[in-house]
């Protein structure tokens, strides 16, 4: 019996719907003539594919972000073109991307641009200006400064030392150049060691040498600025610099085109302190202006390269 009751309710409860879609339809309305001559096709516009941009990982991403990701938002709202920064782990791992071509525009050290132009085609198209007003940077030799036995770079041999990467400029051949004119080869040294991980890596030479890990460390000058809330650079001495070289280069990867490059190019050097917004930006990146540049700028880079037995065509 109670089937039979739930089977009637759910007939009625059809029947009323039915009724109520009946009752909708206007009997009086008259059909829509559709005249398929005027149909329009609706096109998607495919996504452009976006142009990559690497800061080469001296420091953390976290930090590589922080310095230019105002930089990438002002490169894509003045060219229109799509920009994305990407983030290599690795010194090397930037060189290889440049390779394969998955970075189009590689912002690097000297040494670095100096193999990638070599072995790659990548072309220099500007430089920076640093906040001291030079379009040049230096390398400094550091130790801690409780450490009696180290006053001179003498006194280094059989000493440990700790490098950013081998590929650093200002961070090892830079440094590895003022050893050789000082006459210490790098079998003086009772070890070299290059700071491991992605990323970061200038920061964390400055660490090993404060927590005494090693003996000395060499590093960007301005690495001291960037560890100075996380350590007492007080504690560090910095035991000699390096002559200056070349500012870190801007450079495009072999194929890109010429239009492209003249478009982010001329972003860059319009980029001014005298404007506040152009100001932040600038400031974030620790540059104080962007000046043109081509492959001619790095010969003194090569030179040292020769100097020091490290080849830009590997």
């Amino acid at each position: 019996m109670r089937t039979f009751r739930n089977a009637m309710s759910i007939m009625t409860f059809i029947l009323v719907l039915c009724l109520g879609a009946f009752a909708g339809c206007d009997t009086e309305d008259s059909p829509v003539h559709v005249d398929w001559d005027k149909r329009e096709e609706l096109r998607l516009e495919p996504q452009r594919e976006a142009l990559t941009y690497a800061y080469l990982p001296q420091y953390s991403h976290t930090v590589s972000y922080q310095r230019h990701n105002k930089l990438v938002e002002y490169l894509r709202r003045t060219t229109g073109l799509p920009i994305r920064q990407v983030y290599p782990d690795t010194f090397d791992e930037h060189i290889h991307m440049v390779a394969q071509g998955k970075i189009d525009i590689s912002f690097s050290n000297p040494m670095v641009y100096a193999k990638i132009a070599e072995q790659f085609g990548a072309r220099a198209f500007a430089r920076i200006v640093e906040p001291n007003g030079r379009a040049q940077f230096r390398g400094q030799i550091i130790c801690r400064r409780d450490n009696k036995a180290i006053t001179s770079l003498a006194d280094c041999r059989g000493k440990s030392w700790i490098a950013v990467d081998p590929y650093s400029a200002g961070g090892y051949l830079f440094d590895l150049g003022v050893f050789l004119e000082h006459g210490l080869t790098r079998e003086d040294f009772s070890e070299i060691a290059f700071a491991p991980g992605p990323g970061g890596k200038q920061e964390k030479v400055a660490l090993a040498v404060f927590a005494g890990r090693y003996d000395i460390g060499s590093i960007r000058e301005g690495t001291l600025d960037i560890v100075k809330d996380t350590i007492d650079v007080d504690q560090l001495r910095i035991l000699a610099h390096t002559p200056w070289y070349p500012g870190w280069v801007y450079a495009a990867r072999k194929g890109l085109p010429d239009k492209t490059i003249a478009k982010i190019r001329q972003a860059l050097l319009d980029l001014d302190l005298a404007h506040p917004r152009d100001q932040e930006i600038l400031d974030r990146a620790g540059f104080k202006a962007i000046i043109p540049s081509s492959d001619a700028d790095y010969e003194p880079v090569r030179a040292l390269m020769r100097t020091i037995g490290v080849e830009g065509d590997a």
